[in-house]
């Protein structure tokens, strides 16, 4: 069978790379009819939480990844994998745990599991090898635990703190740390949750893997460029904390409202711009010691 139907201009060309629209639609109905709650309780926690803001776009990425290898999909000879049965039936027993348990995070990945299962059972093991980016990717589509959310956010909050307190001595600026809460002359500045860095942190490791897969062909870009994203996104939002900082003490009618949403969009681009830049001198780097070779 293959991924076009008959009469299609490509049928010279491919002859069997994949299974055919009905087995895909079937299953792919099976897999929704299955996990459909889960994935409607995910995209309204998308649509309202703004930790997920990204959430939505990430589904429509790995897609378009995936129609971008149609042509490498359409080449490879299907051979069916049946232990990709053992991985549905896995996601199956993961789903109906999670169910007693009221646990999203086992449920939501139940659905990957799954998924690579299906795509196992259909095409075989060198299909999922060539969907292994784009169904990497899915998994920035769910929301980190909460167990291991509130074990990275309270450190990342003073590491933000500490930075914010150096940055605005720098400045002149009196200045006292105790925890996540800065003294300053006229006001208190707590580091709350959402100034951690996690907030961007997810956003802006999803796009620099992104980035670095559509604008550089060289594989190990993509894992450096997520280790980058961590620094960049602390030192970001440590920034974001100092400029409210010094604009409370300037104009503290500002701080409230628009700057303080506006700042996260401006930190947020900051970070994008230092992602880019980072980007351009490991390619220098890279250029200049493949020269020397």
């Amino acid at each position: 069978m293959s991924l076009f139907p008959n009469g299609s201009r490509t049928r010279g060309v491919v002859e069997a790379g994949v299974p055919g629209w009905r087995s895909v639609v079937w299953f792919g109905g099976l897999l929704l009819l299955c996990y459909g709650p889960v994935l409607a309780r995910l995209a309204r926690q998308w649509i309202a939480d703004p930790d997920m803001g990204h959430g939505i776009f990430v589904p429509c990425v790995a897609g378009y990844i995936v129609w971008r290898r149609r042509a490498e999909l359409a080449r490879l000879q299907p051979a069916p994998n049946w232990w990709g049965l053992g991985l549905v039936v896995w996601g199956a027993l993961q789903l109906f745990v999670a169910t007693l348990g009221a646990e999203l995070f086992l449920a939501r990945t139940a659905f990957l599991i799954s998924l690579v299962g299906v795509i196992m059972t259909l095409s075989g093991t060198q299909t999922v090898r060539v969907l292994a980016f784009p169904l990497f990717l899915l998994c920035f589509m769910i929301p980190i635990p909460a167990i291991i959310y509130n074990q990275i956010t309270f450190p990342l909050q003073l590491l933000a703190s500490r930075l914010a307190e150096s940055w605005l001595a720098l400045t002149g600026l009196p200045v006292l740390r105790e925890g996540n809460i800065l003294e300053l002359p006229s006001r208190n500045l707590n580091v709350v949750e959402a100034c951690s860095g996690v907030r961007s942190l997810l956003s802006l490791s999803f796009l620099s893997l992104v980035f670095a897969y559509f604008f550089d062909a060289k594989v190990w870009m993509r894992p450096l460029l997520l280790v980058l994203s961590v620094p960049i996104a602390v030192a970001a939002n440590a920034a974001r904390v100092a400029l409210t900082g010094l604009v409370g003490e300037w104009r503290p009618e500002l701080v409230e409202g628009f700057f303080h949403d506006a700042s996260g969009w401006i930190i947020f681009l900051l970070a994008l711009l230092m992602l880019t830049v980072f980007h351009r001198l490991v390619n220098a780097v890279y250029g200049w010691a493949h020269a020397r070779r």
